[in-house]
């Protein structure tokens, strides 16, 4: 069984920082791509930011400069790094993977359970 358990948020305050990190377990035989999303109360779920393989990276318009995204293939981790956080960035934050279990399969989308990001004075 595919598991993607995040962790790492929380609440701070405005210009404070975080770090996201979500770990993929189970039977993997790679991961193509991994997708931070979030979503707030009453709002659609938005890409926050992505990174597909280790060579290309695109990022939602209001965190570019803000974000970064990174992955640590060892650990079949990804990481969102979360600086000059602002009141409207609080939301769930979702990670999402698309993977192969074995070789010659097709991708599959497998998400974890969130975590919240709060940012408040």
């Amino acid at each position: 069984q595919v598991q993607l358990v995040e962790s790492g948020g929380g609440s701070v305050h405005p210009g404070g920082s975080l770090r996201l990190s979500c770990a993929v377990s189970g039977s993997i035989f790679e991961i193509n791509t991994m997708i931070w999303f979030r979503q707030a109360p009453g709002k659609q779920r938005d890409m926050v930011a992505q990174i597909v393989n280790d060579e290309y990276t695109n990022y939602l318009e209001s965190v570019r400069g803000r974000f970064t995204i990174s992955r640590e293939n060892a650990k079949n981790t990804v990481y969102l790094q979360m600086n000059s956080l602002k009141p409207e960035d609080t939301a769930v934050y979702y990670c999402n993977a698309a993977l192969r279990v074995r070789q010659g399969a097709s991708l599959e989308s497998y998400w974890g359970q969130g975590t919240q990001v709060t940012v408040s004075s």
